[in-house]
């Protein structure tokens, strides 16, 4: 008996994904003369580059934790292959092909581009306030561990062979390791870093976003390395890439932020700081009293909660609690993709459901 059926009619008319599948492809469609410049003419075909930023959207969308399971998934996922535009014969393309034309994507800047283009998007369709901001950081663990983290000089010494090459044994212990004598043999960029006071160091890197706050969409992502000055610097580098007119704008901010050099370069950029007030410190608060006194501080610093929202979906749905990857750029576009995955489910609940 032949049967023919097409992973279409499999999928339901009311599927949640049917909606974040015509965003992406919209947004795919606006990158074509970049995809275009990635690939010669000639040679032999590659996977498509919109597959690859659709793959990378499923893993974030469905928790899949590794680039080798989602190609063993497309072997009998219909819905998967049904998001990817294969049909039921064609077969899997192998998971080696993620690290061959991931520094492709790093070059043309896709990932940030693709990013550009769901948010310009959410914008048009009403859905983005340009006026009203919030801004925050949080820690993405790196993928090295602790035991990899040695003297960057070692004058010519030579260690002992380890007595297990898998999980060697190692003795730290009284051992002053800082940043500026020490680093990973397996992750040079990540650093040691602790969330705070009580907390255990940890070889990370740092996250920030930007958030709009009419409904919590992301509108700028970024990954740099984790220090006491990242938080600070790229909250102002966002604002300076993703503002789209000179007007006034308010920008909520958890304490952190409350120091006097980065409020006065927010009202240099006509940006007025709804940065919640420090007073752990002996030192004296940036914040005055003719900001706090406003209607719309109480509002900004209310709102500004719903940022550790993006972060909870990035690290448990979105699986980036912990890079799988080495390096600040290959982090990063990890992240962005993973912030348009976000975003793309924002909009699809936002948006009125497909006739």
């Amino acid at each position: 008996m032949l049967f023919l059926k097409s992973p279409e009619e499999v999928v339901p008319l009311a599927h949640p994904l049917r909606r974040v599948k015509q965003l992406a492809d919209a947004a795919l469609g606006e990158l074509g003369a970049v995809f275009d410049a990635m690939y010669s003419e000639s040679g032999r075909s590659s996977v498509p580059p919109e597959r690859l930023l659709k793959a990378s959207l499923l893993m974030a969308l469905y928790t899949v934790r590794s680039e080798r399971l989602l190609c063993e998934q497309l072997g009998y996922n219909l819905l998967f292959r049904w998001f990817l535009d294969m049909d039921m014969t064609e077969p899997s393309f192998d998971h080696s092909t993620f690290s061959k034309n991931r520094a492709r994507l790093i070059e043309h800047d896709v990932a940030a581009q693709f990013f550009v283009q769901i948010v310009a998007a959410a914008r048009a369709a009403g859905l983005m306030s340009d006026e009203h901001f919030t801004v925050d950081g949080t820690l993405i663990d790196a993928w090295a561990s602790l035991k990899s983290f040695k003297k960057k000089d070692c004058n010519g010494t030579k260690e002992p062979p380890p007595d297990d090459p898998g999980n060697p044994t190692v003795n730290f212990h009284g051992e002053k390791r800082s940043n500026q004598t020490h680093e990973s043999t397996t992750d040079s960029e990540a650093k040691l870093m602790r969330k705070g006071r009580g907390k255990e160091a940890k070889l990370c890197f740092s996250a920030h976003s930007l958030m709009e706050n009419r409904n919590g969409m992301l509108v700028g992502f970024r990954v740099d390395e984790a220090n006491g000055h990242a938080e600070r610097r790229n909250a102002l580098q966002l604002l300076d890439d993703c503002r789209v007119n000179s007007k006034r704008v308010t920008l909520g901010a958890d304490k952190g932020y409350d120091t006097r050099d980065f409020v006065e370069a927010c009202r240099e950029r006509n940006v007025t700081p709804h940065v919640a007030q420090n007073h752990s410190t002996r030192r004296r608060s940036a914040i005055s009293g003719r900001t706090t006194g406003h209607a719309g501080y109480a509002i900004s610093q209310r709102v500004r909660k719903r940022v550790e929202e993006i972060f909870g979906w990035m690290k448990t749905v979105g699986g980036f609690r912990k890079t799988r990857y080495r390096g600040i750029q290959r982090t990063e576009l990890a992240g962005q993709l993973v912030g348009c995955a976000y975003n793309l489910v924002r909009m699809s609940k936002l948006l009125p459901a497909l006739t």
